[in-house]
């Protein structure tokens, strides 16, 4: 684990104590030994005890997987963190075995499932080792780690296909590469979340692209166009915050060829359209998306939205026309002015 000492940072700025209750990353001060005593012993060996706070729900982390997780890490007698990321408002996605190497905590998630609060123990040949890591970590160290597993993608299998040459993807079932797209579009979600919009279009992209090599028969086409429904949807998304509305339009028309009602795909395509002030075709969109869901909110906003875009630039439109007759009217009336003057003097 990357030793970043946001916890110090925070203790520095903020005092002395954390606030209390579940989740909050508030460590136990107390004797190990003594807390260990009611902790499950889950290598066997008593290397690394876990204790769980709140119970979470569905499968448990499978291996070489990302997850997304809050953590502070505590030494004993101790109540500040020397490495805590629990106020951080975006965590980290991080792959294990690359990004969380400590041995004691990969092994801990691994026990985990979405939505659980545990309490660990890792033993010194499971945490830091003899050597400790200094300065924040003393030789010998047992630690604890709060830990709260918010979300995890299962994104080994990704990894294998993405790594393989394309006649060996072509090779996969269907349902394996449906999953892998699925997974693909899940990143890309996540990094949309962070707003790194332009991180989270490329993982949209390669989703799409994998989906559309797929060769579905009649019975599985349903399966394969439900899949590509949604990245269409992401992507038009994406391409409207990365202010490329024509991408977008194009995106969401894509969506509607596989859903002429979906009035998400509607939507964008409204949005898009307003973008590009193109705004009877906006108006044409938002008002069969509205059809489709008629209490939407978004929908009726941005068609209040569409109704003061036109009208401010009817308004400009207005002025734009008086300004240039009245640009005609004094050349016209200089000329006439001119010419009378003329025939004046001959």
């Amino acid at each position: 684990m990357e030793m970043r000492r946001n916890g110090e940072r925070y203790w520095q700025d903020h005092g002395s104590s954390l606030p209390g209750g579940e989740g909050t990353g508030m460590g136990y001060s107390g004797s190990y030994q003594w807390l260990g005593h009611r902790m499950q012993n889950i290598t066997g060996d008593k290397g690394v005890l876990k204790e769980v706070i709140r119970d979470g729900s569905g499968e448990t982390v499978p291996p070489d997987s990302s997850v997304l997780v809050k953590f502070s890490g505590y030494l004993e007698h101790m109540d500040r963190p020397f490495d805590t990321n629990w106020f951080k408002k975006y965590p980290k996605l991080m792959k294990l075995g690359e990004d969380i190497t400590l041995r004691g905590l990969e092994i801990g998630l691994l026990t985990m499932r979405k939505g659980e609060l545990a309490r660990f123990l890792f033993k010194p040949n499971y945490a830091f080792g003899t050597l400790g890591c200094p300065p924040l970590i003393p030789p010998n160290s047992t630690v604890l780690f709060e830990v709260e597993l918010l979300d995890f993608l299962d994104s080994a299998e990704s990894d294998r296909f993405f790594d393989l040459p394309p006649e060996q993807q072509d090779k996969f079932p269907l349902e394996k590469i449906i999953k892998v797209a699925e997974t693909e579009r899940e990143f890309g979600n996540y990094l949309f979340r962070q707003t790194r919009f332009m991180d989270a279009k490329e993982r949209y992209k390669r989703a799409s692209s994998v989906l559309n090599r797929i060769c579905a028969k009649e019975t599985e086409k349903d399966k394969v166009d439900a899949a590509r429904l949604l990245v269409f949807l992401n992507l038009s998304f994406a391409c409207l915050k990365l202010e490329c509305p024509e991408r977008a339009l194009a995106y969401g028309k894509k969506a509607l060829e596989l859903d002429e009602k979906n009035a998400k795909a509607l939507f964008r395509c409204g949005q898009a359209c307003l973008c590009l002030t193109e705004y009877e075709r906006a108006r044409e969109f938002l008002v069969k998306a509205q059809k489709e869901q008629p209490f939407n909110q978004d929908i009726n906003n941005e068609l209040k939205k569409l109704a003061s875009c036109y009208r401010d630039y009817m308004e400009k439109e207005k002025e734009m026309c008086c300004k240039m007759f009245a640009s005609l009217n004094s050349h016209s009336s200089k000329t006439n002015l001119e010419e009378s003057g003329g025939a004046e003097e001959s």
